[in-house]
């Protein structure tokens, strides 16, 4: 704010009708007691903020408020001659601003330290007039020789405001601060004295840094703080202290104030790109993450040090296993632990990997050993990390891949999904490791718990157990997973031995019947749902020995099949087919090849049997049903299908190989995006010859830039033609009123700029905007009461806060007096905030798509009926619509097909994840039906991401969004 700008106050609400007049208050502040006239004075002040300054009243508070000694009365009346009009008509001191001076003297000069700083403080806030503070600067400067710091200080600072704005005033003040500075013992005093340097005399300050050099590191932490303050600024221009500073921060480092140290470290950077430095303050760093209790604070650091390791590659991964030390502490947040990863992961490199790894696995123990808070996502983000590692560094995925192997059987069903992921792209890319990891994958059967683990095995080993003695071995264990073959028969069989171990039950269960039925003659019971039913104590034995039989012990794979997991039973007859071809091609037996053939379609048969059976939980569905009869029948014609046997053995694999190829590009082009940076130049920007200048030093950092991008001065004005499709009608054409408003959203925030023009030859009086708004809306400020002359135009601001990613609704009505005081009122149209501006496309691995698909509780199905014909433009269509990107591989939607499913994925400016999930095909008229589910953790995102996709429909055109 300039000099010439006014003061901004605070607008505080006043309450017209209990205001009172003049009179009552000139008699407040004559005749009552202090409370009274405190009371009276806030209300003059107050009144005064408003716009009401009470001119008449400035004499009575002169004479009976300013003698008064009541500090809380002193206090209010610093606030009045901050906000009462000085200045008379003509711009000169009014006669009575003297008393007033002389009372601020005698305040000055008084015997409370009190008293004397608060005066100096409300100096601060009057710097702006030269006319009072003329007769006062010798008492100020008086003041810095008080015996009271409290007094000294605030001394310091109202010298400091006067000479910023009156340099002539006191000429002297650099050499005065620098006497002073030198004098001074209190740590507060000198390190206002030493800001007032730092920023009216640079040289000055320099030289009390130079003469005190030796002493820096022993000062207190504000003048530390404030003495790297002055190298930072004094070292963006060339300065000849320049090493001298740099040793000084050397020794900051080692300062017990976490602050300090962190200011240090980054000052540091900005001063010298030598390797040494920089090791020092990224070590710096690290050892803040470590010490600092705050999780803010450690994420903010962390970030630095990602910052000073993209700008200087390869200088830090000496202090890799540093990084890591933040990983060992119990106490650390997760944030913490996921940020100081993504740090280690991109560090690591072919010499240091193996430490690396060794210090995950290290602590991948300690997370089934010691049972801590989040110990299941630690223990997941490490499985992640290492996975990550290995693929980047073969050297390491042999030591690895077993040991992650051990994890399989955990009870934490991610950390084994994520374990089958890594092991899965493990032997895909490494084909040296497919033998070792076979057998122990084979081995490692009997302790899987999981029908998603069981099934990433069983397809694993489907697609890459190639030895004969490999794929007899993989037999073997399924047979030991599933039991006896048939399962239904030996399930009945354990049935009937259980009814044949009741010996006396076959007798005795007539006479329970008939004990039954008598006992049912007895009175009828309501159910809960108020029908009637009849109470017996007979109990079926048949049922009860039917749920003993399902509820004991059997083998993993057997349980999860009686369980109605029939999904996994279709996988493992996919993968059985895949052992038994490739088995027939490599065994030159064609005994043994039948023999193998007939025991996987006895297992295959089983399963089907037994899903139809009641044995199990729920009844086989229709496609797995159809999916294990192919694989039979592909058995049953081994000799005859040689096409189906490349689709088993040749297809799904390069399928998988492709899926993993286009996750490598996806991140490929994520990673270039985030590294490139477009950079546009002005035709007539200065050239800049790189070979002739010496980059010394990282970008200084600038406080004031800082500060000005983050309010939006660097901001570019918007175009004037995108304004106008903002510009919504709110009112028609023949209304004694024309109201139309723009709506530009900012942020959180949405601006509402109105523009009303009165179309009668009246003058609208009183007139008031009135806005509602539903749902997640508020409005900030009301607009006030106007005035607007016959054909005038006004224009009234409004800001709406929005606190969450739903549809709103903006409505209201504008209120006036016209001819005669008679009330008029419009109602306005309503305004649609569009939900696609706060909703941004994001991208998310599968893994945690799931996890956020079973989580989130509010679904939205939306039925698709379209007259396009190509599913893929369909997708294309509601991606843009919704804003959505899409998570589906461009490798499985490709290739001409009639249905189409694919996942997609965004999150709001407020963090709010919103997920959809695409199914559609083609129908045989060429037109596309289906249906699109939406899921998010709140109603309203996936309400509104419904109705603009039906809204979407109607057009078969890509819906343009602005």
């Amino acid at each position: 704010m300039t000099s010439a700008d006014s003061s901004c106050y605070t607008i505080v609400f006043e309450s017209s009708a209990e205001y009172p007049s003049a009179a009552e208050l000139r008699s407040g502040l004559e005749k009552g007691s202090d409370e009274v006239k405190i009371d009276t004075l806030r209300k003059i002040v107050i009144s005064t903020i408003n716009g009401n300054p009470q001119p008449t009243l400035m004499m009575p508070i002169i004479q009976y408020v300013l003698p008064s000694r009541n500090k809380q009365l002193k206090k209010l009346l610093h606030f009045y001659w901050e906000v009462c009009p000085k200045y008379d008509e003509n711009g000169k001191l009014k006669q009575e601003m003297i008393l007033v001076v002389n009372a601020i003297r005698n305040d000055l000069q008084h015997p409370n330290e009190y008293i004397r700083g608060a005066t100096l403080r409300f100096l601060q806030k009057i710097a702006k007039d030269a006319e009072l503070l003329e007769p006062l600067i010798p008492t100020c400067r008086a003041c810095l020789e008080h015996r009271h710091s409290y007094v000294r200080k605030n001394a310091v600072f109202a010298i400091y405001s006067i000479y910023r704005e009156f340099e002539h005033l006191i000429p002297d003040a650099p050499e005065l601060m620098y006497t002073f500075l030198i004098a001074e013992t209190d740590s507060t005093c000198k390190r206002n004295a030493f800001v007032f340097l730092a920023h009216c005399s640079m040289p000055k300050a320099v030289e009390y840094i130079l003469s005190i050099y030796d002493t820096i590191p022993s000062l207190e932490e504000s003048l530390q703080m404030s003495i790297i303050e002055v190298i930072r600024l004094d070292c963006k221009n060339d300065s000849a202290h320049r090493s001298r500073y740099i040793r000084c921060i050397f020794e900051l480092l080692e300062t017990s104030s976490h602050a300090v140290k962190y200011e240090a470290a980054t000052t540091l950077t900005t001063l010298t790109q030598n390797p040494a430095a920089i090791k020092a303050a990224a070590s710096c760093f690290v050892n803040l993450v470590i010490k600092e209790s705050d999780n803010n604070v450690k994420l903010i650091v962390l970030d630095r040090l990602d910052s000073l390791r993209s700008k200087h590659v390869h200088i830090l991964d000496s202090l890799i296993m540093d990084v890591l030390q933040i990983l060992s502490r119990q106490d650390a947040d997760m944030e913490v632990r996921r940020k100081a990863i993504a740090i280690v992961l991109s560090m690591t490199s072919s010499r240091n990997v193996e430490e690396v790894v060794m210090f995950l696995k290290k602590q991948l123990q300690k997370t089934q050993e010691a049972d801590f808070e989040k110990a299941p996502e630690y223990r997941q983000l490490l499985i992640q990390s290492i996975h990550i590692t290995a693929i980047k560094f073969s050297e390491v995925a042999a030591s690895v891949v077993h040991a992650l192997m051990e994890f399989l059987g955990d009870s934490n069903n991610p950390s084994a999904l994520d374990v089958v992921s890594f092991v899965r792209e493990v032997v895909e890319k490494f084909p040296h490791l497919r033998a070792t990891i076979s057998e122990k994958l084979i081995s490692t059967l009997p302790e899987i718990k999981s029908g998603k683990v069981f099934r990433g095995i069983l397809w694993i080993l489907g697609e890459y157990v190639e030895t004969v003695p490999d794929i007899q071995s993989t037999m073997r264990e399924i047979r030991k997973v599933l039991g006896e073959i048939p399962i239904l028969a030996s399930e009945q069989r354990l049935l009937d031995d259980a009814t044949a171990d009741d010996g006396a039950a076959e007798e005795g269960e007539d006479k329970e019947k008939e004990k039954a039925k008598a006992e049912g003659t007895g009175r009828p019971r309501v159910l809960a749902d108020g029908t009637y039913a009849t109470e017996t104590a007979y109990s079926s034995t048949t049922t009860a020995r039917l749920e003993a039989v399902k509820a004991a012990s059997k083998p993993p794979l057997r349980t999860l099949i009686l369980g109605g997991d029939f999904f996994t039973g279709a996988v493992l007859a996919a993968a059985l087919t895949k052992l038994v071809l490739r088995f027939a091609e490599k065994a030159q037996d064609p005994v043994a090849s039948n023999t193998l053939r007939a025991e996987a379609m006895l297992i295959m048969t089983s399963i089907i049997r037994v899903g139809q059976s009641k044995f199990v939980t729920v009844q086989i569905d229709e496609d797995s049903n159809e999916r294990i009869m192919n694989c039979i029948q592909t058995l049953s014609e081994l000799e005859a299908q040689p096409a189906v046997h490349e689709i088993f053995l040749t297809d799904t694999k390069a399928a998988f190989s492709k899926m993993l190829g286009a996750q490598e590009k996806r991140a490929a082009e994520k990673k270039e995006m985030e590294t490139t940076k477009a950079v546009v130049i002005q035709v007539d920007d200065l050239l800049s010859f790189r070979q002739f200048s010496k980059k010394t030093a990282d970008d200084a950092i600038d406080y004031d830039e800082d500060l000005g991008r983050a309010t939006g001065a660097g901001e570019q004005q918007e175009d004037f033609m995108s304004n106008l499709s903002r510009i919504s009608q709110l009112t028609g054409f023949s209304d004694p009123i024309y109201a139309e408003a723009y709506v530009k959203m900012h942020g959180f925030d949405i601006l509402l700029d109105v523009l009303l023009v009165n179309q009668t030859a009246n003058t609208l009086q009183n007139l008031c905007l009135d806005f509602a708004t539903l749902g997640d809306l508020k409005i900030v400020e009301r607009p006030a009461v106007y005035t607007i002359a016959p054909h005038g135009f006004q224009s009234i601001k409004a800001t709406i806060k929005v606190s969450s990613t739903e549809t709103g609704v903006i409505f209201g009505s504008i209120l006036w007096e016209g001819p005669n005081m008679s009330e008029a009122c419009v109602i306005l149209n309503d305004i649609h905030i569009d939900i696609m501006d706060y909703i941004k496309p994001a991208y998310c691995n599968e893994a945690q798509f799931r996890s956020m698909w079973t989580e989130f509780e509010w679904e939205n199905r939306v039925n698709v009926n379209n007259p396009m014909s190509d599913p893929r433009e369909y997708l294309k269509h509601v991606m843009q619509a919704t804003n959505m990107s899409c998570l589906t591989p461009e490798g499985a939607t490709s290739g001409e097909c009639d249905f189409l499913s694919a996942n997609m994925y965004a999150r709001s400016l407020f963090g709010e994840d919103a997920l959809a999930n695409l199914s559609i095909e083609r129908t045989e008229a060429g037109t596309i039906t289906g249906h699109v589910r939406i899921r998010s953790k709140t109603q309203g995102i996936a309400l509104s991401l419904g109705d603009r996709i039906t809204m979407a429909q109607k057009d078969s055109k890509p819906v343009i969004t602005v």
